[in-house]
């Protein structure tokens, strides 16, 4: 990540225009996220680019869900040099790079509403307390098979959790997401099928919070590139097919100080810092009120139910799946030493999803009189309503209107994202929550036309 104001910037633009013109790159890709986490783009002649790096490339964002009204329409996109790759998958003669941006109003001030400048201001933050905070997502997503459009979509195979065959086209394309992820400064760890028919996982290294959401995004781009290269759909829809497991995106947590890892302590039985326990402890607390960004579509609520792997109870613990958060078994690796929220999905805005992680984290930190609830690790799912109460845990939104309701209520909510991206967040979220609610499925036409 480099800003506008980064001593480096100058140095990095001029290495970006000399790739260019050795690459006889034609195109550039300017991208950036809408408040949903849709990726919008526009390309530029390559020609423009150093004109772009200094002054940006203005652009009409009153058609951008979340970027204001017609009468505050005009907006600039000041593309971040370190974002800079070629598309490994236009390799011919007219080859095209892509930047992502950061966004300005003509004045030259930041938007308020860009999700990228809401991570980063968060970032600030933890690190005017002297910290790094690293994080990294394990995306899941499904390939689905479509014979023509008016055919119903379904998974691309019939495999299962870490199946294996090296003649399928499934196992082919993993492989060549791993290789355009490579070629995009992107360092994979490991990929796998996934529990649910056609369903896969990609994991990345962990990285400062604004890189890894620059990387989720971009593989978003790399892995429905690579379906379409196939002839196949690749979504991240958390819960595309009722019966079997959804797609989470689960997010592994770090804070780091001058090279040592902050949640780790020697002298703990679990090895575990009070840093961490604060940290999962502010977490827990606004689960309810961050969840709407966490899990952020109608059908987020599909994949939150008992009986999939999806967290739905408000807990934490160390080795079992079923809480909200966990601690995974990272054997006495004090660079390994982690926590696991588990209820984000991939369909979501990782610029906010990381910030509302971050600084509820930093809630719980500097919250003194903050409880750090007791972990658990009895399978939250097999409790009975009085156990859970008895334990005092508690149950996320059942839907994305419980959320947005806490969402509204939240003062931390309105902190994080400011007066305006707030309002952008919860009005566009309303509406999409009330087309939802317009329509009438099939479940129910079979289920009680002839029954009521």
């Amino acid at each position: 990540m480099i800003t506008k104001n980064d001593p480096k910037r100058k140095d990095l633009c001029e290495s970006v225009i000399e790739k260019v013109k050795e690459s006889d790159i034609k195109f550039i890709y300017l991208q950036f996220t809408d408040i949903h986490g849709i990726i919008k783009s526009f390309e530029i002649n390559a020609k423009r680019l150093e004109d772009c790096f200094e002054i940006g490339e203005s652009f009409d964002g009153s058609s951008i869900t979340g970027y204001g009204a017609i009468e505050e329409s005009d907006k600039v996109a000041l593309p971040d040099p370190s974002t800079f790759y070629p598309l490994p998958w236009r390799t011919n003669s007219n080859q095209v790079a892509r930047v992502i941006c950061d966004i300005y109003s003509p004045g030259g001030e930041r938007y308020e509403g860009d999700p990228r400048y809401i991570l980063q201001k968060a970032m600030n933050k933890v690190e005017d307390l002297g910290y790094k905070f690293y994080c990294a997502p394990e995306m899941e997503f499904f390939i689905l098979d479509q014979e023509d459009h008016k055919a119903a979509f379904k998974p691309s195979d019939m495999r299962g959790y870490f199946d294996y065959d090296p003649y399928d086209i499934n196992e082919k394309m993993r492989y060549t997401i791993a290789e355009y992820c490579d070629a995009m400064g992107i360092e994979i760890e490991a990929l796998h099928h996934e529990v649910a028919y056609g369903q896969h996982e990609v994991d990345f290294r962990y990285d400062e919070a604004v890189n890894s959401a620059d990387n989720t995004i971009t593989i978003k781009t790399i892995i429905k590139t690579v379906a379409a290269q196939n002839k196949c759909v690749a979504t991240f829809m958390p819960k595309p097919f009722d019966g079997i497991n959804g797609s989470g995106m689960h997010i592994h947590q770090s804070l780091w100080k001058d090279g040592k890892n902050l949640f780790y302590e020697e002298s703990d039985d679990q090895k575990i810092s009070l840093l961490m326990k604060k940290w999962i402890a502010g977490q827990l607390h606004h689960a309810k009120a961050m969840c709407a960004v966490l899990s952020g579509w109608p059908n987020s609520y599909k994949r939150l139910v008992p009986g999939f792997e999806a967290p739905v109870y408000i807990a934490w613990g160390f080795r079992n799946r079923s809480p909200l958060i966990r601690v995974p078994d990272f054997h006495g690796k004090p660079s390994a030493a982690r926590c696991e929220i588990r209820c984000p999905d991939p369909a979501g805005n990782p610029y906010l999803q990381f910030a509302v992680l971050i600084s509820t984290g930093i809630y719980g930190l500097l919250s003194d009189d903050l409880k750090i609830p007791e972990p658990t690790d009895r399978n939250v799912y097999n409790l009975t309503t009085k156990e859970m109460i008895k334990e005092n845990i508690n149950s996320l939104p059942g839907s994305l209107s419980e959320a947005l309701v806490e969402f509204s209520n939240s003062e931390l909510m309105k902190e994080i994202f400011g007066e305006q991206a707030f309002k952008n967040f919860y009005y566009a979220k309303l509406e999409e929550n009330d087309k939802y609610r317009l329509v009438v499925s099939d479940w129910e036409r079979n289920r009680y036309i002839n029954r009521l």
